[in-house]
């Protein structure tokens, strides 16, 4: 009896992972450091992680506006350009901000591949 319990855990465990995993792939592209790299020139490059983490270091003409910040603040961003979204590692702050800006109505959403932590790019650190 208690077999299945897990067994059903386990399974709803992996069908929440794959619901949010197409959600997420539906509202934005996940692209790697060279093709994010090519469209920063072309997009709003958006840091959702906290300001001392910014100011700390950060990707080279990113704005810094924090993932508990992004609805007071959307207002700032051009849905006619792509918005370029980053953390520290792809995590949840990244796949809720690309979700509402989805709702918001931007079209081109691109998250960086696992996040600052595998940047090679140019960085502004203090």
């Amino acid at each position: 009896m208690t077999i299945w319990i897990l067994w059903a855990v386990l399974l709803g465990i992996i069908g929440w992972m794959g619901f949010n995993y197409l959600r997420l792939r539906q509202a934005a592209k996940i692209v790697d450091n060279g093709e994010f790299e090519d469209l920063i020139r072309q997009g709003q490059l958006v840091d959702l992680r906290d300001p001392a983490d910014f100011h700390r270091k950060h990707i080279l003409g990113a704005r810094n506006i924090p993932s508990q910040q992004l609805k007071e603040s959307v207002g700032a961003l051009r849905k006619d350009k792509a918005v370029l979204l980053y953390e520290n590692s792809r995590g949840q702050r990244v796949t809720n901000a690309a979700l509402y800006l989805k709702k918001q109505g931007f079209k081109e959403i691109y998250i960086l591949s696992y996040g600052l932590d595998s940047w090679n790019g140019k960085v502004k650190a203090s």
